[in-house]
């Protein structure tokens, strides 16, 4: 296919040459944002890696409940009401990883903009939350952390 006929196609189908033109303007807008949105999404096996080889601190902001359920061990448990960057068990972390984990990967998004915005350089979102830990297979410990 060449130009021509790309043009020539964008001419008979404008509702498809449309929808792709804006589709691409999206994904490129979201790539550009995920650039500048200051924290970096993990699958699982990069947060197991970063808690191995840096000592990553892991927040787990679900409720209590489901924390006892299962979590990452060595996870701390801090409920997303009371999250507070500059709280005992979070301000002196400042220079280490931080990995934020809820139940989808959704609320963690507000949490890590709220460390980001206090001076915490290098904060992670675990992609797709506890559900994606599973998911892959990776152990729970069940109880207080």
């Amino acid at each position: 296919m060449n130009f021509e006929e790309l043009w020539a196609f964008a001419g008979r189908q404008p509702v498809y040459s449309i929808a792709l033109v804006g589709l691409t303007i999206a994904i490129i807008g979201n790539e550009i944002s995920r650039l500048f949105r200051g924290y970096k999404s993990l699958v699982p096996a990069q947060v197991t890696a970063l808690i191995n080889q840096e000592n990553a601190l892991v927040v787990d902001l679900r409720p209590y409940a489901d924390f006892q359920k299962g979590h990452i061990a060595g996870s701390k448990n801090v409920l997303m009401s009371q999250f507070d960057p500059e709280s005992k068990q979070l301000a002196p972390a400042k220079a280490l990883p931080i990995v934020l984990v809820c139940q989808s990967g959704i609320t963690v998004v507000g949490a890590a903009k709220r460390l980001k915005k206090a001076g915490f350089e290098r904060v992670h979102v675990l992609e797709g939350g506890i559900g994606a830990w599973q998911q892959a297979e990776l152990p729970l410990v069940k109880g207080k952390g």
